[in-house]
C-alpha cells in the first residue's frame, strides 16, 4: 500500500515507479492500437488476394479503402454532449466494475460478434493493463465465462478446444502486455538461435522427405532410376530405407531441441503472469468440482489445452506475430518450429496423443516428460487469490474521481447494440440497474466512418454510489477488518512516506512522535499537514490498544522498518522491470510500424484497382495502371500531369544501407566488393518500378528489372519472401516496404 503511494514523495524510488506507470500505460494503449491494426491486416489481407485475382466488386473496393483512412489529428468538437457523456459514464463503470454483465455477454455473441467486443473489453473497458483493480476484474469476468463453459459442455473431451468465443477470448487475453513481455523473454532468444541455422533440415514427415530424396537424386543424377516412382503413399514412403536414414537423426536433433525448449517454460514459472496461471487455477478448480471422477492427467490435459495450444505454441509457430524475432522465419525453421509446437501439445493431451503417425517416433520426448510437465501444469495453479484485494481495490476506486477510459464512439456504439439485443438475458427485470441505463441512454447511433473514429476520454463513475461510511462498514464486516485496522494501515503508510521525503529521520532507534513532530514543522507544505494528521493518528491507536507507547510502538516500528526494507528491494525490482518493458515496448512500436507499412502498402494496390474500376469498362485497353504516387478523390484521378505522367528517381541506395534496414536478404557480392555496388530505383508508372543494380564507375548497369507492385504483393499473398536478382535476393515485405515509403509518403 505505502508503495504504491509515491504521489507526494520524490525519491529515486518514487521517480522510477512513475516512469514505470508511464511506460505501462503506453504499452496498455500501444497495445490496443496493435490489435485493431492486426484485425485491420487479417480483414485485408483475405480482400487483397481477391483484388490480385479481380474477383471483388466496386462496392467491396469502397469498404475495403474504409479499413485504410486514418484519424485526423485529435480535437475536443468530437465529444458527445455532457448528459450523454454522463449516461455513457455511468454505464461503462457499472459494466467494469460489475463483470458478470460482459461475461454473460461473450456467451451470447457470435464467432463474428467476439473481435469488436474483445476490443472493447481487453484493450478499453480494463485497457491498463497493469493496474490491479482493471486485472482482478476482467479474471471475474473469466471466472463467470469459464464457469458456465463447463456448466453447458457436455464433452469433457471438447471442453477450451473448440473455437469458440471463450476460446477466442482466452486466446486475446494472452495478448496484453504481460503475456507478451513474459513470451519474449522467455523464446525470443531460444527461437532467434534456432533462425540462424537457416539450413537445418529436420523434416520428419516421410513423404516430403520422399520428395526432398527425389529432388536430390534430379539435381545430383540428372533424372530417377528407370521404374523409380517419383510419387508413393505414405506408408511406401516411411518404409523406404534411405528414407528412414534420413529421418532418424532429424528426429534426435528435433528431441534434443523439444527438451531445451521445455526446460526454458518450465524454469520460466516464477516469470509467467499472474493472470495466466490464476486461469489455469480456474480451469482446474471447475475442472474437480464439475468432473470428480476426472484423472490428474485429465486435468492436466486441460490446463496445457490453454498454457501451450492458446499461450504458448502460436508464439512458437509463428513467432514473428508476436514480435519475438526481426525477420520472418524461412521453411526449414518454420518446419522445425510447428514440429516443436505439436510435441510441446503432445505432452498436454490424452494417452493418444499423436494425431499423424510421422510424430510416433517423437513419442519418447511425450513419455520421458510427461509427469515432469504435469508437475508443472499444475505448479502453475499454484497462485494466492486476489478477493481481499479486489474489495479493497474496488474500495478505492469509488472513493476516488478519476477513473478514465479511452474509448472511440463506435466501440461505445458497437457495445450498446449487442446490450440492447441481448438486455432481456442480461437484465430481465425492470429494475436492475442495467436496464435502466440501457434504457435511459436510448438506440444505438449507426457507425461513423473511421476517420470520424476519435477516441474520447470518457469518466466514469457510479449512478447508484454507496456512502463511503457505508463502504467502510460493508468492506469491514465482510473481511473482518475493523476501524482500526484501517487506521493502524493508514497510519503506517503515512510513516513510510515521511521517511521517504527526508531520509535521515530513519536511523535507529526509530521514534514516531518525533518524526511526526519533525514532518508536522517542517519547512515542506505537503509534509506538514501529514505530520500533524499522523501524530493525531497515534494518539488514537494508542487509546484503542492497538499500540503501545510504552514500548515505543515497537510493533508499528517493526512494520514500517520492514516496509522500507521492501521498498529498498522494490527499488531494484522497478528498475528490473523498466529495462525488461522498455524493451518489449520498443519491439511492440516496431510491430505496429509494420502493420503500418503492410497497410500502406495495400493502400497503394487498391488505388490502382479502384482507378481501373473507374475509368470505365470502354477504356479498359486504354488503362494505365495507378497507384503509388496518384492522389485519389472519389475513386477518380486528381489530374496533376506533373505526377502521374513523369518519371519519379531514380533514388539512389547503397549495398550496406539496404543490406543493414533488411532489404537485402542474401548477398553474392564480396564483401571487398560491397562498398562499390548501389541500387537505383525509378518509376516510369505508378505501380511499375525498374529497380538496377550498379557498380560504381560502370557507365550501365550490371543488371536492370522491371518490376510490378501487383507482382510484389502476389508473391506476399503466395508466402513467397525472397525475390531473386542473381547476385542479390530481396526480401519481398522490406522492399514492399521501401517502395512505399520512397514513392508513396514523397508524393502526398
Amino acid at each position: 500500500m505505502a508503495a504504491e503511494q509515491d504521489v507526494e514523495v520524490e525519491d529515486e524510488l518514487a521517480k522510477a515507479q512513475r516512469r514505470l506507470r508511464e511506460l505501462k500505460n503506453k504499452i496498455s494503449t500501444q497495445s490496443k492500437k496493435n490489435f485493431m491494426r492486426e484485425r485491420d491486416v487479417r480483414f485485408l489481407d483475405a480482400r487483397i488476394g481477391l483484388l490480385i485475382q479481380n474477383r471483388m466488386a466496386l462496392d467491396e473496393q469502397h469498404e475495403v479503402a474504409s479499413r485504410l483512412e486514418e484519424n485526423d489529428d485529435d480535437d475536443d468538437d468530437h465529444y458527445p454532449d455532457d448528459r450523454r457523456m454522463q449516461q455513457y459514464g455511468n454505464l461503462f463503470y457499472l459494466l467494469q466494475s460489475e463483470p458478470r454483465h460482459i461475461a454473460i455477454l461473450c456467451r451470447l455473441v457470435s464467432l463474428a460478434e467476439i473481435d469488436t467486443l474483445l476490443q472493447t473489453v481487453m484493450f478499453t473497458l480494463y485497457g491498463n493493463q497493469y493496474e490491479s483493480r482493471e486485472e482482478h476484474l476482467l479474471l471475474t469476468m473469466f471466472q463467470n465465462v469459464l464457469a458456465a463453459q463447463f456448466e453447458t459442455t457436455t464433452e469433457f473431451t471438447s471442453l477450451l478446444r473448440a473455437n469458440t468465443p471463450v476460446s477466442r477470448m482466452m486466446t486475446t487475453y494472452t495478448r496484453r502486455g504481460p503475456g507478451q513481455s513474459y513470451l519474449k523473454s522467455m523464446l525470443s532468444d531460444k527461437i532467434n538461435n534456432l533462425l540462424e541455422h537457416k539450413d537445418l533440415n529436420l523434416q520428419i514427415n516421410p513423404l516430403k522427405v520422399y520428395d526432398e530424396m527425389v529432388e536430390r537424386m534430379e539435381r545430383e543424377q540428372g533424372g530417377l532410376p528407370e521404374g523409380f516412382p517419383r510419387s508413393v503413399t505414405g506408408e511406401v514412403a516411411a518404409a523406404n530405407p534411405t528414407v528412414q536414414a534420413m529421418i532418424q537423426p532429424r528426429i534426435k536433433t528435433l528431441i534434443d531441441i523439444a527438451n531445451s525448449f521445455l526446460a526454458t517454460i518450465i524454469n520460466s514459472i516464477d516469470q509467467v503472469p499472474y493472470g495466466i496461471r490464476w486461469i489455469c487455477k480456474q480451469i482446474r478448480s471447475l475442472t474437480k468440482r464439475k468432473y470428480p471422477d476426472a484423472t490428474d492427467h485429465a486435468i492436466s490435459s486441460l490446463i496445457g489445452g490453454f498454457f501451450f495450444l492458446r499461450f504458448v505454441n502460436p508464439a512458437i509457430v509463428t513467432p514473428q506475430a508476436y514480435m519475438l524475432v526481426d525477420g520472418i522465419p524461412g521453411n526449414n525453421s518454420r518446419t522445425t518450429l510447428t514440429l516443436l509446437a505439436k510435441m510441446l501439445q503432445n505432452l498436454a493431451n490424452k494417452p493418444s496423443y499423436a494425431k499423424e503417425s510421422y510424430m510416433i517416433p517423437t513419442n519418447p520426448f511425450v513419455e520421458q516428460n510427461k509427469q515432469r510437465t504435469n508437475r508443472f501444469l499444475n505448479e502453475l495453479c499454484e497462485v494466492v487469490d486476489f478477493y481481499e484485494q479486489l474489495e479493497m481495490d474496488q474500495y478505492m476506486a469509488l472513493s476516488k474521481k478519476d477513473i478514465m477510459i479511452s474509448i472511440t464512439p463506435n466501440e461505445i456504439y458497437n457495445t450498446l447494440s449487442l446490450l440492447q439485443q441481448h438486455i432481456g438475458v442480461l437484465a430481465p427485470k425492470e429494475t436492475d440497474h442495467l436496464r435502466i441505463l440501457v434504457n435511459e441512454v436510448g438506440p444505438a447511433p449507426p457507425q461513423v466512418p473511421r476517420k470520424e473514429n476519435k477516441a474520447i476520454e470518457l469518466p466514469l463513475f457510479s449512478r447508484w454510489e454507496m456512502p463511503i461510511q457505508d463502504l467502510t462498514m460493508s468492506l469491514m464486516s465482510e473481511n473482518n477488518i475493523t476501524q482500526n485496522d484501517i487506521l493502524y494501515m493508514e497510519a503506517k503508510s503515512i510513516f513510510v512516506q515521511i521517511i521517504r521525503s527526508i531520509p535521515h529521520l530513519a536511523r535507529q532507534p526509530m521514534n514516531l512522535y518525533s518524526l511526526a513532530e519533525a514532518a508536522g514543522t517542517s519547512k515542506d507544505v505537503q509534509l506538514v499537514p501529514k505530520g500533524i494528521k499522523v501524530k493525531e493518528m497515534l494518539r488514537e491507536l494508542e487509546e484503542a490498544g492497538v499500540i503501545d507507547r510504552r514500548d515505543h510502538h515497537a510493533l508499528l516500528v517493526q512494520e514500517i522498518t520492514q516496509e522500507l526494507a521492501h521498498l529498498g528491494d522494490l527499488k531494484l525490482k522497478v528498475l528490473e522491470e523498466l529495462g525488461s518493458l522498455e524493451s518489449v515496448y520498443k519491439t511492440i512500436i516496431d510491430h505496429n510500424n509494420y502493420l503500418k507499412s503492410q497497410l500502406e502498402s495495400y493502400k497503394a494496390y487498391l488505388q490502382n484497382v479502384r482507378m481501373q474500376s473507374g475509368a470505365g469498362a470502354g477504356n479498359s485497353k486504354k488503362q494505365q495502371m495507378v497507384g503509388i504516387g496518384v492522389e485519389v478523390t472519389d475513386a477518380k484521378p486528381n489530374k496533376k500531369p506533373n505526377k502521374s505522367n513523369q518519371v519519379q528517381g531514380p533514388f539512389k541506395f547503397s549495398h550496406q544501407q539496404l543490406e543493414k534496414e533488411g532489404v537485402i536478404a542474401e548477398t553474392e557480392v564480396p564483401e571487398s566488393r560491397r562498398g562499390h555496388i548501389y541500387l537505383t530505383i525509378s518509376s516510369p508508372l505508378p505501380g511499375t518500378f525498374i529497380i538496377s543494380l550498379h557498380y560504381r564507375g560502370r557507365d550501365k548497369p550490371v543488371l536492370e528489372i522491371d518490376l510490378k507492385l501487383d507482382d510484389l504483393l502476389e508473391k506476399q499473398q503466395e508466402n513467397i519472401q525472397l525475390l531473386d536478382l542473381e547476385y542479390i535476393k530481396l526480401n519481398v515485405t522490406k522492399t514492399l516496404q521501401l517502395l512505399t515509403k520512397t514513392f508513396m509518403t514523397r508524393n502526398r
